[in-house]
């Protein structure tokens, strides 16, 4: 069994030891952090059963719930992802508030931390953290967890590195796209022309039935297949760049 979408699930993927939490902020974690529970972000953690290890995707709010989770899961963290760099991703400073994130994980575990080259900047001034503390990524790549292959997509648009992750049919969108919309372009070193480019080319690869799991609950569900998705997000709707542009320019 899985947990998937919150809950657990008999698991049909062709990896019988991936283990995989998709968890709420304010819910599953940081329960008694306003902001958290705002803010809704999902964080994630995959790994391999077989060798009870495990990466987080996105530990922000609360590090410390996110490593007792794992822990009583039976599975040890050894490494992080981030999608972006803004705070409520990987901690920092967000409108005046302090949040927890990965300098908070790196004191807690010695992991590497992958980031995009793109994004090393900002991750560096919001976090505080070195480069010393961060496995850098040019482009798309594959890590592993234990046996369990992650792909890291390098999708840009809503910032320079974001990133998304594909492992065996889980797709995890990050603030790049959601069930319903897609990342924000009108914030520092978002790019509209680059996120159209990402929706339609880069992400090409990822099939119909993998299943979406993104960055914030913003929709009635918490994950559904690429195929409704592409089918039913007004983001897919403009047939051409110059459409998509004249929609969605100024997010």
């Amino acid at each position: 069994m899985v947990s998937v979408c919150g809950g657990s699930f008999p698991y049909h993927g062709d990896m019988s030891s991936l283990y995989f939490r998709q968890l709420l902020s304010g819910r599953d974690f940081a329960v008694d952090d306003p902001i958290a529970r705002q803010m809704r972000n999902f964080a994630y953690l995959i790994g391999d059963h077989d060798t009870g290890e495990a990466v987080v995707v996105d530990p922000a709010y609360n590090v410390d719930d996110l490593i007792a989770i794992a822990d009583a899961d039976g599975m040890k963290l050894t490494g992080a992802l981030a999608t972006h760099y803004h705070a409520d991703h990987v901690g920092g400073s967000m409108m005046g508030h302090k949040l927890v994130g990965i300098a908070e994980l790196l004191d807690a575990v010695q992991v590497p931390v992958h980031v995009q080259a793109a994004e090393v900047e900002f991750v560096r001034k919001v976090t505080g953290v070195s480069d010393a503390d961060l496995a850098i990524h040019d482009g798309s790549d594959t890590i592993t967890v234990g046996d369990i292959p992650i792909e890291l997509i390098h999708t840009p648009g809503h910032t320079p590195g974001s990133q998304t992750f594909l492992v065996d049919n889980h797709f995890l969108g990050g603030d790049t796209l959601f069930l319903e919309g897609c990342g924000r372009t009108d914030l520092p070193g978002g790019d509209p022309a680059e996120l159209y480019t990402t929706l339609t080319q880069r992400l090409a690869h990822v099939p119909d039935e993998a299943v979406l799991f993104p960055g914030h609950l913003y929709s009635a569900e918490p994950c559904q297949s690429m195929a409704e998705t592409r089918q039913h997000n007004y983001v897919f709707a403009p047939k051409s760049a110059e459409q998509w542009l004249m929609m969605f320019g100024n997010n």
